[in-house]
């Protein structure tokens, strides 16, 4: 499920480091976390929706893949992105 436009700018603009950034590890990162919390409802309706699924599980991978890269890059932004995104308890 793609996030709306609306709800989309106010993620970058909230998780942007510069004026005209779309594309840094934290932006990408919550723009993930977006979608894949957007997909947990669906799949309590619809169960057998397999395909979405795999799509959940690519989402999921390239995401802990931006995160593996940011821990080793730049630890600090790592632990904030993890505490204001309430990704691991």
């Amino acid at each position: 499920m793609a996030l709306e436009k609306a709800k989309k700018k106010e993620t970058i603009s909230k998780y942007k480091i510069s004026k005209n950034d779309s594309g840094s590890d934290e932006v990408q990162i919550a723009l993930l976390t977006g979608r894949i919390n957007g997909l947990s409802g669906h799949f309590e309706k619809n169960v057998k929706d397999h395909h979405s699924r795999y799509g959940l599980i690519k989402m999921v991978s390239r995401r802990k893949k931006l995160l593996k890269h940011l821990q080793s890059e730049a630890p600090e932004k790592y632990h904030q992105i993890l505490t204001r995104l309430d990704l691991r308890k």
